[in-house]
C-alpha cells in the first residue's frame, strides 16, 4: 500500500499596472518548459499569508502587498525520491506590486517575467493556475470599479 502524505503551500498573483495593461508575474521552470505562479511550502511560524508574500518574493523578485485571498487549488503527484503519493493544496493570494523586479529571481527557478494578462493565459501550463488567475482578473477589475466610483 502506497504511503499518502499532504502538503500545504501558499503562493501569489503578483499584478502591476503599466499604461492601460494590467501585468502579472510568472515564473519558469523545468528548464522553460513549465510557466507557473509563484508558490511554495509553509515554513514552520508562518501564516498562509506570508508564505504567499515570501515565496513571490524569493521566486520572482518582487514585493507584494496582499489586497485578499483568491482561492485554492488540490492536486495529488508521486514523490519518487520518498515513495510517498502526496495531495498538495496550495491557497492562493491577490498581491499588489510594491517594489523589486524580475532580473534576479531565487536559485529554485529558471526565470520570472512580467507578462500582459492576455499572454499571462497563454503560457501559464497548469489548467488550476489559469483558473486562479481568472478569479485575479476578476478580483482585478472589481477593485478597478471602486477606485473609479469612489
Amino acid at each position: 500500500m502506497t504511503r499518502v502524505k499532504h502538503q500545504v503551500s501558499s503562493g501569489g498573483v503578483v499584478f502591476r499596472r503599466v499604461d492601460d495593461q494590467v501585468e502579472v508575474a510568472l515564473i519558469s521552470l523545468r528548464g522553460g518548459k513549465v510557466w507557473a505562479l509563484p508558490k511554495g511550502r509553509i515554513e514552520p511560524g508562518e501564516t498562509l499569508e506570508q508564505t504567499a508574500q515570501r515565496e513571490v518574493q524569493e521566486e520572482t523578485g518582487i514585493e507584494g502587498e496582499i489586497l485578499d485571498r483568491i482561492g485554492d487549488i488540490s492536486y495529488w503527484f508521486f514523490a519518487k525520491d520518498e515513495g510517498v503519493k502526496v495531495h498538495k493544496t496550495v491557497h492562493f493570494y491577490l498581491l499588489r506590486y510594491l517594489s523589486g523586479n524580475t532580473d534576479q529571481p531565487s536559485w529554485e527557478v529558471d526565470e520570472a517575467r512580467w507578462w500582459n494578462l492576455d499572454r499571462a493565459f497563454g503560457v501559464l501550463t497548469y489548467r488550476s493556475e489559469k483558473d486562479i488567475l481568472e478569479q485575479a482578473c476578476s478580483m482585478i477589475e472589481s477593485l478597478d470599479r471602486r477606485a473609479r466610483g469612489a
